[in-house]
């Protein structure tokens, strides 16, 4: 095989106009269910308080007639948590040159990395709101930080506690409410201790449920790391569903092999997998209990200008408020084999 004497082609042209798509192609992945699920409130203060209660525990309650000892009973007050709303902020910085030029795919490129930016805030928000770390008041060097959820359920501690470990037995694994009672409840201030893992099983699941059923919480979703999202789809076995071919033989048959809603004795949970979930670690959600209080909403502010060129912040404070902590629950501890 060989080209003709003097054949033209295009190795060594000059003037061949570049072939470079419109669209800019981003795999990231931008999914925030926990920041989405929950409530969106507001505080007014760097430190925002708020209070829980809970009822007496049921009694028979029969009376004598003719009881004349009345005694008013002993008074429980409200628990008073706080929380501090941090700070989180990302600056884009754009010479008005390059803010002038036609890129391809985007026709500010000031206006797309803030868009950029604003995306990968929303990202360190979810994973500031699930982690396992406690309150900070900060300093003059020292950025406030934001209680996340699993300080919320605290310690493992008490055998009516909603952290259920999977070290332990689950008859015995124990949920936590941060303190040696469980009216108290979880104060934002202590992480929980996920001991040595063990294998995930169906036992553990049911008994994070039954925990919040006895305090009170309908938890609907479960936040997964994606490996325990497979394991609990192996837990429910192998579930092959045939769709039947039509008369022509055109429909696939299709195998499904993964649980994606969950019927518990004590609530329906929607399996979800989080990408910025802690590893060995279910996450059992009541957003009725959660909320993402701002103290400052996402905005755009505009920095002074100091030559040529705009700088831009996108910025907002905000701290996690749990209504009431023992409403959720979590099994720490666990893998997938």
């Amino acid at each position: 095989m060989a080209i003709a004497t003097n054949t033209r082609t295009t190795y060594g042209a000059i003037g061949i106009r570049e072939d470079l798509s419109n669209i800019i192609y981003n795999i990231s992945p931008m999914e925030t269910p926990f920041l989405s699920g929950a409530g969106k409130g507001s505080c007014d203060n760097t430190l925002f308080e708020w209070q829980t209660d809970s009822l007496a525990a049921a009694a028979t309650n029969q009376k004598l007639e003719g009881d004349n000892n009345m005694d008013a009973l002993a008074v429980a007050e409200p628990i008073r948590l706080t929380n501090y709303a941090q700070i989180s902020y990302k600056a884009v910085q754009t010479s008005g040159t390059a803010d002038a030029v036609d890129f391809a795919g985007r026709k500010s490129s000031q206006a797309y990395q803030l868009a950029k930016r604003a995306k990968e805030i929303k990202r360190d928000m979810e994973l500031m709101l699930l982690s396992n770390g406690v309150k900070g008041a900060g300093a003059a060097a020292t950025a406030r930080k934001t209680a996340g959820v699993m300080s919320w359920l605290g310690t493992i501690s008490a055998a009516t506690s909603n952290i259920v470990l999977g070290s332990a037995s689950p008859v015995v694994g124990v949920v936590n409410n941060g303190s040696s009672s469980p009216v108290v409840g979880p104060d934002g201030t202590t992480v929980a201790s996920f001991g040595t893992s063990a294998v995930l099983t169906m036992a553990m699941i049911n008994l994070a449920m039954e925990r919040c059923f006895d305090n009170g919480g309908e938890p609907t979703q479960i936040l997964a790391p994606a490996d325990l999202k497979a394991k609990i789809s192996a837990l429910g076995g192998s579930v092959v569903a045939d769709i039947q071919s039509n008369a022509s033989g055109a429909k696939p048959t299709t195998a499904i092999n993964a649980i994606d809603v969950l019927v518990t004795d004590f609530g329906t949970l929607r399996i979800v997998p989080s990408r910025h979930m802690i590893a060995d670690m279910l996450l059992f959600v009541d957003y009725d209990f959660w909320s993402v209080d701002y103290l400052r909403p996402f905005q755009t502010e505009t920095l002074a200008k100091t030559g040529d060129s705009v700088k831009q912040l996108i910025i907002a404070e905000y701290g996690l408020r749990a209504k009431n902590g023992l409403a959720s629950a979590a099994v720490v501890g666990v893998k997938d084999a």
